[in-house]
């Protein structure tokens, strides 16, 4: 009996040293890339080494704007790509004025057909691009059931899917030639934590961030030999016009508080949840599903997800 005693103390022993291994091995690194790393000694990445220009999507607002302005910040020449040309020329001479930097404009929809990127091609032909912001995107209004969305508007689902997803691929390969030539640059590509956790009622949209988030990676291991570092950067909730949400807070921060955090992480994370309370909440998810079971996890989701779609809709039709 005493010998079988010791035999359990022994593989308990060995249990608890291999839990304790892949919990060091997890949370450790957790712990370096969002908090340690980033607060200590902030971005090894120097942007504006990179290259003359920086090149942003979707950046008269939100995080697109945000990013534009850090970067000027680092003394980088701009070029702003969005939708309204009235919008990019405001925004363009605001950043030009206080930051001292040279700035242009081109003006495309990314729901648009590939004619548009002959245009952005032309328009940055011989520039020094080191830094490419693949931000532009579109959202839900509110949550939906897939087959609701596709039945009151199919062309919008083709259009999330261009513009969230077409748009990183065909702006990357514009940019990435030049990056390859001289074996530097940057390409920070803005995907969700939507891409990352349960996300029903949202379904296409979490899709297309899962997609950036997986190309992001494999594309990084691609071309990491030729000095090109590939960021997949996953926010949650931010205080933007697509977002909904007005007032900036802790958990909801607002587009500069997030860009600066985001940044601090180039160098140490390619994948990342940008800010420390994102990242906290993918953990406790991940953390819910590993402890109750994944399927536990998304009926918490939906539950919650299901609450906001029935609130959008009795606001809806209130509204008509």
């Amino acid at each position: 009996m005493e010998e079988y005693s010791r035999t359990l103390n022994i593989l308990g022993s060995i249990a608890m040293g291999i839990v304790g291994f892949q919990i060091c091995r997890k949370v450790l690194p957790w712990i370096y890339v969002n908090v340690l790393g980033p607060k200590l000694f902030g971005s090894s990445v120097n942007l504006s080494k990179m290259g003359e220009w920086a090149v942003i999507t979707g950046s008269t607002d939100g995080i697109g704007k945000a990013y534009a302005r850090e970067l000027a910040r680092k003394g980088m020449k701009l070029v702003l790509i969005s939708r309204s040309l009235e919008k990019l020329n405001t925004v363009a001479k605001e950043i030009g004025d206080e930051f001292g930097v040279e700035t242009r404009v081109i003006d495309v929809d990314f729901t648009g057909g590939l004619d548009i990127y002959k245009k952005i091609r032309e328009g940055t032909t011989g520039l020094d691009v080191g830094v490419l912001v693949n931000n532009v995107g579109i959202s839900y209004n509110h949550p939906e059931y897939f087959l609701d969305l596709y039945e009151a508007d199919p062309k919008f689902l083709h259009n999330l899917v261009a513009a969230n997803i077409h748009s990183v691929t065909h702006m990357t390969a514009l940019f990435m030639p030049g990056m390859v030539t001289k074996r530097k640059g940057v390409i920070i590509n803005l995907s969700s934590t939507s891409g990352v956790i349960p996300n029903p009622l949202l379904s296409v949209y979490s899709g297309t961030k899962a997609f950036v988030n997986k190309f992001s990676d494999d594309l990084y291991t691609e071309y990491k030999a030729y000095g090109i570092l590939i960021q997949s950067v996953q926010p949650g909730f931010v205080a933007t016009n697509m977002s909904k949400i007005r007032k900036p807070s802790w958990f909801a921060p607002s587009p500069e508080t997030y860009v600066k955090s985001a940044l601090a992480t180039l160098g140490f994370a390619t994948q990342t949840a940008g800010y420390l309370p994102h990242a906290l909440l993918q953990l406790v998810i991940h953390f819910t599903e590993a402890v109750f079971g994944e399927q536990f996890a998304r009926n918490e989701v939906l539950k919650n997800i299901s609450a906001t779609r029935k609130r959008a809709r009795r606001r809806l039709e209130k509204e008509q």
